[in-house]
């Protein structure tokens, strides 16, 4: 059974930083990319980064310059670091895996239960 577990979320002041992790386990990732996903309330599922097998990296615009994903293989774990944190990054933070161009898209294969970050100004 795959399971893939966020934490790292929290409370934080705008400008502070927050570093997200995401365990993943059950099956071998080794060929599958690794994404980091958003939602806020009352508003769509949103890309924020991805990580290919490869570490090709990709990001929603808004994040560029701010947010940066990594991921070591050997422990099945991808990361997100965030910083210059805004009140907009407000959102459920979700870890995801499938295709580098398809989460791109909105498209991915499986996906964490989530963790809460809230920027207060």
């Amino acid at each position: 059974q795959v399971q893939m577990v966020e934490s790292g979320g929290g409370l934080v002041q705008a400008g502070g930083s927050l570093r997200l992790s995401c365990a993943a386990s059950g099956r071998t990732f080794i060929n599958y990319s690794m994404a980091w996903f958003r939602q806020a309330p009352g508003k769509e599922r949103e890309f924020v980064a991805a990580i290919s097998s490869s570490g090709r990296t990709a990001y929603e615009d808004s994040v560029k310059g701010r947010f940066t994903i990594s991921e070591d293989s050997a422990k099945s774990t991808v990361y997100l670091q965030m910083n210059s944190l805004k009140p907009e990054d407000t959102a459920v933070y979700y870890c995801t895996a499938g295709g580098f161009a398809a989460m791109q898209q909105g498209k991915y294969d499986y996906r964490g239960q989530g963790t809460q970050v809230t920027v207060s100004s």
